[in-house]
């Protein structure tokens, strides 16, 4: 009888540990789930402000692999917004890397030479797209998003 409870103590014991294991990993991996995402944030925060007041017409552009991080790390509540607005400075981007323009020196009224209609009408699509109210929109959402959850601004 007595190697019959000895067994029975064992099971449960190791039952015990294994559940002590399951719930440690289980709390351990529960952390905040936006914590990734906010020290991104706090991560590109500087270029991010530092692109903001720089102004001018390749700022965004001069941040894509920052915003391009963000959108990746974004939580999904945010996430179409990211991809509206990252979406749309790639977009200007491409639009002016095919036309081998660049964004800091190109001016719409006196496009460079060897630009033809075509590349220029790509460039101001992307650039239209971009100041768009829906994006307007998705970049305030991501602002107010940010400073909810991660309790500091995009950019300062």
């Amino acid at each position: 009888m007595r190697g019959r409870h000895e067994g029975a103590g064992m099971r449960a014991r190791a039952a015990l540990v294994g559940a002590a294991v399951l719930v440690g990993l289980l709390t351990g991996c529960s952390g905040d789930p936006f914590e990734a995402y906010c020290e991104r944030v706090e991560e590109h925060q500087v270029a991010l402000t530092e692109a903001v007041a720089a102004g001018g017409p390749d700022a965004l552009l001069s941040v894509l692999p920052e915003l391009q991080d963000l959108r990746e790390a974004a939580p999904r509540d945010v996430a179409d917004e990211w991809q509206q607005v990252v979406g749309r400075v790639e977009a200007l981007s491409e639009a002016l890397e095919d036309a081998d323009v660049d964004p800091a020196s190109y001016d719409r009224e006196d496009p460079p030479d060897g630009i033809d209609d075509q590349q220029r009408a790509a460039i101001d699509g992307a650039a239209r797209e971009l100041v768009r109210p829906t994006t307007l929109a998705a970049l305030g959402d991501i602002e107010t998003q940010v400073r909810d959850v991660c309790g500091t601004p995009l950019y300062q």
